[in-house]
């Protein structure tokens, strides 16, 4: 699955795209493919909530109990 960040990214980049060419027929496709990367990035998380690796360890860098 495709994060949020990288989805809203591309939307960005399509509208950018959209903005410099002077293709009115490729402006709307890019316009209207960015509006789909965006609906589909709207209802994610902001961050990734995937599992952690194994080797990473959740602690407070001044706790020294957890070091």
């Amino acid at each position: 699955m495709l994060g949020k960040t990288y989805l809203t990214k591309q939307a960005s980049l399509l509208l950018e795209f959209a903005r410099t060419t002077s293709d009115s027929d490729l402006s709307a496709k890019l316009i209207s493919k960015a509006a789909d990367l965006k609906s589909q990035a709207d209802p994610l998380p902001d961050k990734d909530q995937g599992p952690k690796a194994p080797d990473v360890a959740d602690f407070s860098p001044g706790d020294p109990t957890e070091r």
